[in-house]
């Protein structure tokens, strides 16, 4: 599936004004270099990070092939690297993580402009920023960015028992999510069988998602619902 609603960050067009007030829907940054931050997950080339209500829904790649189904806004970050609005290349202060669940702070910087601090250097704040997210919603690339997250703990070598399993379906029945005994979930979308498959684990009321594509997700499970990319399912 193409891109149907794509900009470069910061230009001035239909799309950067529905970032900038996305009445719920997701925002979608695709196609970038995505420095996570988190150790865990890792970095890609080209993937994309999702974004809803504040946080980071998912990162990695493959997101996009749920963009028309999920009405999101989508920014072509091709030839930009996306890292964590608050970066330390020194390694001796915090920094933001891109870890799903975590607040969406994000920087999107042009390659040719991307950090590039030498050893001893001081945390890169400056350099031509070409999109700043803070909190889930789009600033002044120019502001100082603020708030970081913790690194999401290690995959469990094992699958804790919980009381999760089973079969969770949107409340129109669009999407039907799998929850495996064995770590493994199978997600249909409409006519689409196994749309999405991959590992995930729970931990509390919070399940994460490892997909085969590649990109991480998150959900939590309240009342008998699960909370999951602005979606709420129940047990089938």
């Amino acid at each position: 599936m193409g891109i149907t609603e794509a900009s470069r960050p910061r230009r001035e067009d239909a799309v950067s004004a529905r970032a900038r007030e996305p009445e719920d829907r997701p925002l979608l940054l695709t196609g970038g270099t995505v420095i996570t931050g988190n150790p865990l997950m890792g970095d890609w080339e080209r993937a994309d990070v999702l974004i809803g209500g504040g946080v980071i829904v998912g990162v990695g790649p493959g997101l996009l092939t749920a963009a028309e189904d999920d009405d999101m806004i989508v920014i072509d970050c091709a030839g930009t690297v996306v890292l964590p609005a608050a970066v330390d290349l020194t390694g001796n202060g915090a920094s933001g993580t891109l870890t799903p669940g975590e607040r969406a702070d994000v920087a999107v910087y042009r390659i040719a402009d991307a950090p590039g601090t030498p050893p001893g250097a001081a945390p890169f704040r400056g350099g031509h920023r070409d999109l700043l997210i803070v909190d889930g919603r789009i600033r002044d690339a120019t502001e100082a960015p603020d708030g970081s997250g913790p690194v999401a703990a290690p995959w469990p070598e094992g699958d804790a028992p919980h009381p999760y399993t089973g079969t969770w379906v949107t409340e129109d029945g669009f999407i039907r999510q799998e929850l495996l005994p064995n770590g493994r979930y199978d997600e249909g979308r409409g006519e689409r069988e196994s749309a999405y498959t991959g590992r995930y684990r729970v931990g509390g009321n919070r399940i994460d998602y490892l997909d085969d594509l590649g990109f991480w997700a998150f959900g939590e499970f309240h009342d008998g619902v699960l909370h999951h990319a602005g979606y709420r399912f129940t047990r089938r």
